[in-house]
């Protein structure tokens, strides 16, 4: 089991990563921390699967019960009702400011359960378990909370960071491959911003699920403690993310995944970065994200895409902040006018 120690403005936490480490990871967490109540937060697909294994482990580490509040699963539910029901399961838990939300799932699961401990009683602690790739490597990891809006993904937000994170490579076995392509999104993304070694790894498929996980996880720990609050460098790892939402919104958050649509933005941005004198990448990264079946055609029009980009949040006043490649592992930040940029889409 490895641990990654990550230090940030109010204290510290352990990430435990590894195969089979949940009831160590568990053990190792409770035996220095004691909450009067618990709530697994959880949803329709991850809980069935898992949540007799979640429940042994947690009685082995000495809790004796916990609360649960299963939601159905899919991005469309990540909405304040959804939240709001959440705030509902705490109540009747009787939670309190020495009570634990642990949040057990995907990115989407992590994101709101996060959200709702960062707001219930002004603050409660989370600890965060990821099931799938893209949010052990990822979304687990800084704090991050949110859910979505009608106009765009992550508008309603908080920073919330973690007592833990616990990211079992066991629970990757029940993922379904598009699931698991869909994490390597992200993955490619770590390597075009930090890392060309295991970019070129990732396309050659050269490496380990282990190492892969592991590395890309130092990577995003690096920034988080580099960058808490996003105000600096932490906005390399929107990269591919600008378009990458778009396509997600455009395609109603049903026909893309998350990393889908991050690979897809990605190569929109490594056009970019050709347009404003940089190196172009577009066929490198390309043909790592076909490695992984992940698509790489977008169809919709330059005026659609940039009716979206117009809300993204970082947007400030007419300018955007666009991370593009000045090269592999060596990323650079633009404001672009939106006029400039419709030209450039559109």
């Amino acid at each position: 089991m490895e641990r990654i120690n990550v230090t940030h403005s109010t204290g510290e936490y352990t990430i435990y990563a590894g195969e089979g480490i949940l009831g160590d990871a568990l053990g190792d967490f409770f035996a220095a921390n004691r909450y009067d109540r618990i709530c697994v937060v959880s949803d329709s697909n991850v809980w069935p699967l898992h949540g007799e294994t979640l429940t042994a482990a947690l009685s082995a580490a000495g809790v004796s019960a916990a609360d649960v509040n299963v939601f159905p699963a899919g991005e469309t539910s990540k909405c304040i009702s959804t939240v709001v029901k959440m705030y509902e399961t705490f109540t009747k838990a009787s939670l309190t400011r020495h009570s634990l939300v642990i949040a057990f799932g995907g990115g989407v699961c992590g994101d709101m359960a996060g959200f709702a401990a960062a707001t219930y009683l002004r603050g409660i602690d989370v600890v965060q378990i990821p099931t799938t790739l893209l949010s052990q490597i990822d979304s687990s990891i800084g704090g991050k909370t949110g859910v979505d809006l009608a106009a765009g993904k992550n508008l309603v937000g908080a920073f919330k960071q973690p007592r833990a994170v616990i990211a079992d490579a066991d629970f990757l076995k029940t993922l379904p491959q598009r699931y698991l392509n869909d994490g390597m999104g992200e993955a490619i993304k770590y390597g075009c911003i930090a890392d060309p070694e295991l970019f070129y790894a990732i396309g050659a498929k050269t490496i380990g699920m282990g190492d892969i996980i592991a590395r890309c996880m130092k990577i995003k720990a690096k920034y988080v403690m580099e960058d808490e609050f996003e105000k600096g460098v932490r906005i390399h790892l929107n990269f591919g993310h600008t378009f990458g939402h778009a396509v997600e919104k455009l395609g109603g958050y049903k026909r893309y995944s998350h990393g889908e649509a991050v690979g897809i933005g990605m190569l929109i941005a490594a056009q970019l970065s050709w347009r404003f004198g940089y190196p172009l990448y577009y066929k490198e990264i390309k043909n790592t994200l076909e490695a992984w079946s992940l698509p790489t055609v977008n169809d919709y029009s330059g005026s659609d895409m940039m009716k979206v980009v117009a809300s993204d949040k970082k947007r400030v006043g007419d300018e955007i902040s666009l991370v593009l490649l000045e090269d592999l592992g060596k990323p650079v930040v633009h404001k672009v006018p939106i006029y400039q940029l419709i030209e450039l889409i559109v």
